[in-house]
């Protein structure tokens, strides 16, 4: 559906977002200045009285053009007009640098924007990006998934949604808006260099398309669409498989080894979209399903793509990042909720229970300290039995190698008292009735997959 008239876009961008908003709810937009961001900002600073929405925006300033600064001065001022509150997040290209421009910075603009703590994040994506990116998607040899519409509504687990209200309207509609209500906007000085993928298209080849096929962004609107049907349906295929295939973080290579090889990719690509991971070409995904079918019992798989590795122990597959050196510290807890560790040690979470867990009035013996492993510890899980040495706990439990140097240990003065998800020393469990805190760890696996900076 075309929106024809301009004073028709504030219903179309109502009708979008009612039934998905609930009344009182936050809703932050991500605001580049340009004018399609321009437009729906103004668009939503009308309609968030009326539905009680907490508007606010969220501004990056990736630093590569040399404006970046008067591009931030100037969201800053209009969302002073509005009285829109305004989030400010600098972020390094440098170290992305190498994925190319234009990917880093969406990278960088997405990870920001999962940071955020709000309900729902408002994007200005409208019909013709749309169809630049299918046509950028098909030239990548992309498969269904890549080449998938963008949705209206995306969840996302641990992070924002996200909306896209302008998905109906073209480029050209939001221009006349922005000059019928005489809004001011920036011009990005990039836009018209060629060099870029997208700009090419845009300005060398979609006018000449738009010669001979008037109509190619509904048309290419619509097989977007059907790209997407045909991906639900590949993940419904693949959750299936997943059944009996995926437990947590680990897949099992037994299952891969009983699908066919395209189901087996599809399984293999669900699984790493799964853990965060970035999907792989086709030829370095097929590359990962030979390996691990053909892997004998204890072989040490590692394949590395894009800041990623994909690992293999006893008989199932993992995904992780690449991680920091293990870091030496000793942290003191002091009754904190939530300890950030260093490098790729993750988080600590401690939740206040009864009758659960470390005994809060034992604990208060001695000084809680969480350090790394150093290779000789040891727990008394049960005083009738001898100390396990974590060297021989650890393989029995599953852990895998790379995993073992990042655990945190929690040490009550010089005894270990808890190793999170492995093991609790008996003698401070909480009995029922007592006082006691849960100690859980989010390890920097899932910490990174979920767009979490890690301390260096």
């Amino acid at each position: 559906m075309r929106i024809h008239a301009t004073s028709k876009l504030s219903e179309c961008v109502s009708d979008a977002l009612t039934s998905i908003i609930p009344r009182g709810r936050s809703l932050l937009l991500g605001l580049s200045g340009g004018v399609d961001s321009v437009v729906l900002l103004h668009l939503l600073v009308q309609l968030s009285p009326r539905f009680s929405w907490q508007l606010s925006a969220l501004h990056v300033h990736h630093g590569i053009s040399r404006h970046a600064d008067n591009w931030t001065e100037f969201c800053t001022e209009l969302c002073a007009k509005y009285a829109v509150p305004l989030q400010i997040e600098r972020v390094d290209i440098a170290p992305l640098r190498a994925k190319g421009i234009e990917a880093a910075a969406r990278q960088l603009r997405y990870a920001a924007m999962a940071r955020q703590k709000v309900d729902f994040i408002a994007l200005a994506h409208h019909r013709d990006d749309q169809a630049e990116t299918l046509l950028l998607q098909l030239l990548r040899g992309a498969g269904v998934r890549g080449a998938s519409a963008m949705p209206l509504l995306k969840i996302r687990h641990d992070a924002p949604a996200l909306l896209r209200p302008l998905l109906n309207v073209e480029r050209s509609q939001l221009e006349a808006y922005a000059r019928e209500h005489e809004l001011r906007w920036i011009e990005d000085d990039s836009n018209g260099d060629v060099s870029y993928p997208r700009n090419f298209l845009r300005h060398r080849v979609l006018p000449v398309l738009e010669q001979r096929f008037p109509a190619y962004r509904t048309t290419l609107a619509r097989s977007a669409d059907h790209f997407a049907e045909a991906a639900a349906l590949l993940d419904e295929l693949a959750v299936q498989d997943a059944k009996s295939a995926i437990n947590g973080d680990r897949l099992g290579v037994a299952t891969l080894r009983q699908l066919s090889k395209a189901r087996g990719k599809n399984l293999l690509r669900y699984f790493l979209a799964a853990q965060g991971a970035p999907i792989p070409d086709s030829t370095r995904l097929a590359e990962m399903l030979r390996q691990l079918c053909e892997a004998g019992e204890g072989a040490q798989i590692c394949i590395t793509w894009q800041e990623w590795q994909l690992r293999c122990y006893r008989g199932h597959a993992f995904a992780l990042p690449v991680t920091l050196p293990a870091a030496d510290f000793a942290i003191v807890w002091q009754g904190e909720a939530e300890i950030v560790l260093p490098a790729s040690h993750g988080v600590l979470n401690f939740q206040p229970v009864l009758g659960q867990g470390l005994s809060l009035e034992k604990l208060h013996k001695g000084a809680v300290t969480i350090r790394p492993r150093q290779g000789s510890e040891s727990i008394l899980l049960n005083a009738a039995r001898p100390r396990q040495s974590l060297r021989n706990l650890l393989p029995r439990q599953g852990v895998p190698p790379w995993q073992r140097e990042l655990l945190p240990l929690l040490f009550c003065g010089d005894e270990l008292v808890h190793v999170p998800s492995i093991a609790t020393s008996g003698k401070y469990v909480a009995q029922a009735g007592e006082k006691g805190v849960l100690v859980s760890w989010k390890n920097w696996t899932s910490m990174l997959a979920a767009g979490i900076p890690v301390e260096a």
